[in-house]
């Protein structure tokens, strides 16, 4: 069972997680919810589509201008508020690797903490720990955070992988993160060139295996781009493909931007798998 915020989740239940960015330079919506009221729009729009988690962001993953924590937290955390009074029962997820920030948006209401970058900031965990949220652990290659790969090697990429995530969980446990509320994920694209990322996608029953929840942040990433020689803007496809996959593998967290396609992907692996009844079934019986 996996548990965050007011939520609770089956094991084999899918769970949608909608980007919604606060920055003005996000490398997929271009700055489109860097505003309040779009941003708000937005998460309406994610929340009906059934999106069960809102992951708000205030850097850029990529390289860009510098943006300072006290920027980060006035991008995130009036935002975060905003949300919590307007969503109750929604989970909040701050996408950030700095424990100050973590901490101001924990005060604000959030329930989950996104280590995208695997624990550069340790005390970032204790944060999780002492707010009761859960926490993300991401494999992140040891990159620092807005760097891109450069000829990046591993003996074994999922041998390392394992050994980042299932430690940086257990170190979250260990300091008193709820157990129910640990995820681990592979970091694709994150201190991972193209093959390494696909390996990863090829191999997440091995991530399934350990028993933590995994993650998966898959939508429109250069890996699906370089994979199909697509552009950002048309990886839907791509992504859609490694979404279904992932899902068959046993991910359960979905890390998205386009929330009613994955939706749909999901719901089908899962009556696929037998996890979920057909919506309706007539075919055969009238």
């Amino acid at each position: 069972m996996l548990r965050l915020g007011r939520r609770a989740f089956d094991a084999h239940e899918p769970v949608i997680m909608a980007i919604v960015n606060r920055t003005p330079d996000s490398f997929y919506d271009q700055g489109s919810t860097f505003r309040d009221e779009p941003a708000l729009a937005r998460v309406e729009q994610a929340v009906a589509e059934g999106a069960a988690i809102i992951d708000i962001g205030g850097v850029k993953a990529g390289p860009g201008d510098e943006v300072t924590a006290e920027e980060e937290a006035r991008r995130t955390v009036g935002f975060v508020a905003e949300v919590r009074r307007r969503f109750p029962d929604v989970v909040i997820s701050v996408d950030t690797w700095r424990a100050d920030v973590g901490e101001a948006v924990c005060e604000a209401g959030a329930d989950l903490l996104n280590d995208a970058w695997g624990g550069v900031d340790p005390r970032l965990g204790e944060v999780a720990a002492r707010y009761g949220t859960g926490l993300v652990c991401t494999h992140a290659g040891g990159a620092e955070p807005r760097t891109r790969p450069h000829r990046v090697t591993y003996d074994d990429v999922m041998a390392d992988i394992l050994r980042v995530t299932v430690g940086l969980a257990e170190r979250a446990v260990a300091l008193g993160v709820p157990r129910e509320s640990v995820i681990i994920d592979p970091g694709h694209d994150f201190g991972k060139n193209t093959r390494h990322s696909l390996e990863a996608t090829r191999r997440l029953g091995e991530m399934v295996a350990t028993g933590w929840p995994v993650l998966v942040s898959l939508s429109n990433k250069d890996f699906v781009g370089e994979t199909l020689d697509k552009p950002v803007k048309e990886r839907l496809v791509g992504t859609l493909a490694t979404t279904a996959v992932s899902a068959w593998l046993g991910a359960q967290v979905y890390r998205v931007h386009e929330v009613a396609e994955t939706r749909q992907v999901l719901d089908m692996v899962a009556s696929i798998a037998g996890h979920r009844p057909p919506a309706v079934a007539r075919r055969g019986l009238a």
